[in-house]
């Protein structure tokens, strides 16, 4: 795989039963570029290491005075020097292809993953902790996955130079080799607390970056309520604890650092000074002694790859450790599914609840619990928090469609949708039947404010389309992000289209003018709306009351006002007591005045009268 390949047509299916498992599936699974990384590895490191035996002979040449030999050195120099620059570059090619095709794979599993899953991800995972791992980590985690192949090079170059060492010259050989496994391994014992001290830093960097990703999605609201220096200060707080793990874990890197200086300095002074010793004895030549004294200095450099993999993976263990808890989530039900990938039609019904959706009409749910009614519209999506009975379309259960056939019936807006970044015309570029033109479900959604206002935050923009909006739109209100979500919504035009609460942030008269749009531009097409908006459910041809996970009741909105208590207090806002109105006194009404109006009903034709 090369980088102009990317993205990879299928990433794999990761083993993430474990944070080293992971590694070894990604190592495992990049196989060839690891060879290539290898081999040009080896053809660097040797070349480098050969150079300290051709200066022996050229010494030696020069001694005995032979312009052969030293001619023949110098050829061979001119070898080792093409080896190196040609063995570097195309390492570093390979490395860097590497990293970034480990990076990009693990990214994609991530936004695999999170497709799968759907909101259902950060009610098991920590926001913070989702981006931490699809930003930072991934680099980690690709950092090691390359590294693997030039230290293999490299410790495989130390062995080879060792080898050589032994059989050129055995008397310091013998040290060397005595002496390099110590300082390839001192550091060893330093390696679990540098780990752990590192696996702080990682968490308290966590917690900072989910802190700091729930106070820009809430800043809106901490300005309101002043809350805006109190959460200020508590990332003030997080980050000094990171910054504080960081000194701490840069501390113990700063020694292992030192020891790699240190130790190999102290080998080089021991085998100058035997050397020196064996060269005053005559049994070895000035030649042999400068072959060895270069050899150990340029081992130097291969080393210096021990400590390279001992930090890549102690900051990437962390990483894979986080990244195998995302990629192990599973959905309640299977994304495969067991039968084939039709999208069925007709009602759509709710086996657990009794909810029944008609097809082809507007049914709207009331339902006093928000979390219960969010809960119940993933379920109508087919994404159901536990198993339990699936939800029917046309008699078919949607748990046993794949995964996609189902999301092309059953359409599911929370009550707080994503926009993100980049033009209108973007926004609205998603799958679509074809049936509703964007001009059509932006009217619908009643969002000419929304565009002049994005027009006149766009510079250049001459056509609204071409508008651009910032993540997450945060330069529009809670009420126009609302109906840019819905615009988005009502364009895909799916056979089922669940809106969970869609004008809440919006303002009486707007939301009169979108239940109006939304009934017509829907019309003949299955829709369900999560809501206790009277102006939405008067539009409404079915309305289902839902209390304590069932469906107690379902008709007409005006008339569950006047039958139903439950109802009318969820819908009128009021307490029973408040209402002063029994069945008793219903009846009594109805009596004396005939075309009287309960209260709800009347404060509703208020409200629609000023719409």
């Amino acid at each position: 795989m090369q980088i102009q390949d990317l993205p990879y047509p299928d990433p794999g299916l990761p083993d993430a039963r474990s944070g080293p498992r992971f590694l070894w599936w990604l190592w495992r699974n990049q196989l060839g570029g690891q060879l290539k990384s290898l081999a040009w590895g080896l053809l660097h490191f040797v070349s480098v290491s050969a150079l300290p035996f051709c200066v022996g002979l050229a010494v030696e040449a020069v001694l005995d005075r032979s312009g052969s030999r030293l001619a023949l050195t110098g050829a061979l120099m001119a070898l080792c020097g093409a080896g190196i620059a040609v063995g570097d570059t195309f390492l570093h090619r390979t490395a860097v292809t590497n990293w970034i095709t480990a990076a990009a794979r693990v990214q994609q599993l991530l936004a695999r993953k999170a497709a799968q899953l759907g909101s259902a991800l950060t009610r098991r995972v920590a926001a913070g902790e989702v981006v931490a791992v699809s930003t930072g980590d991934v680099e980690k985690i690709g950092w090691f996955v390359e590294a693997v192949s030039r230290f293999t090079a490299a410790a495989t170059t130390v062995i080879v130079v060792c080898v050589a060492l032994l059989l050129y010259q055995p008397a310091l050989g013998v040290l060397i080799a005595a002496g390099l496994p110590v300082v390839a391994l001192a550091v060893l014992p330093l390696l679990p607390r540098a780990t752990r001290r590192a696996d702080v830093q990682r968490e308290k960097a966590g917690r900072a970056t989910e802190l700091a990703s729930d106070t820009v999605a809430g800043l809106r609201v901490l300005r309101g309520i002043g809350g805006e220096e109190l959460f200020l200060a508590r990332y003030r707080s997080a980050s000094q604890e990171v910054r504080h793990a960081a000194v701490r874990s840069a501390r113990m890197w700063s020694l292992i650092s030192a020891i790699q200086v240190l130790l190999p300095g102290l080998l080089l002074i021991a085998v100058v000074w035997h050397g020196i010793g064996l060269a005053r004895a005559g049994r070895i030549t000035v030649g042999e002694l400068v072959t060895v004294y270069s050899a150990v200095m340029i081992l130097n450099y291969p080393l210096r790859h021990f400590e390279e993999i001992a930090m890549a993976y102690s900051f990437s263990r962390p990483s894979a450790k986080r990244a195998a808890r995302v990629l192990s989530l599973d959905r309640s039900t299977d994304a495969g599914g067991s039968r084939a990938p039709e999208v069925p039609g007709g009602e759509l019904y709710d086996p657990a609840t009794g909810l029944l959706a008609p097809a082809g009409r507007l049914t709207a749910v009331v339902c006093g619990d928000p979390d219960a009614a969010g809960r119940l519209a993933e379920r109508l999506g087919g994404h159901p928090r536990e198993a339990g009975p699936s939800v029917l379309l046309g008699g078919v259960p949607l748990d046993e469609l794949p995964l996609d056939c189902a999301r092309t019936a059953v359409l599911v807006q929370d009550k707080d949708p994503v926009l993100l970044s980049g033009t209108l015309r973007d926004l609205l570029d998603v799958p679509a039947s074809g049936a509703v033109r964007a001009e059509d479900a932006l009217a619908a959604a009643q969002c000419d404010d929304v565009l002049e206002a994005l027009v006149q935050g766009s510079l250049g923009a001459a056509d609204a389309m071409d508008s651009r909006i910032t993540e997450r739109g945060r330069s529009l209100s809670g009420g126009q992000r609302q109906r840019l979500a819905l615009a988005r919504s009502l364009v895909t035009d799916p056979e089922v289209l669940v809106l969970d609460e869609p004008t809440s942030a919006v303002d009486s008269h707007t939301e009169a003018r979108i239940a109006e749009g939304l009934r017509q531009l829907r019309s003949g097409r299955t829709t369900v709306v999560f809501t206790s908006s009277p102006l939405l459910l008067d539009h409404a041809d079915r309305v289902a009351l839902v209390h304590e996970g069932e469906v107690v009741a379902v008709g007409a909105h005006r008339e569950l006002v006047a039958t139903e208590p439950r109802y009318r207090a969820v819908v009128t806002r009021e307490t029973e007591g408040e209402l002063g109105v029994t069945d008793d006194g219903l009846g009594s009404a109805d009596t004396a005045g005939g075309d009287a109006l309960p209260a709800g009903l009347g404060e509703l034709a208020e409200i629609e009268e000023s719409a």
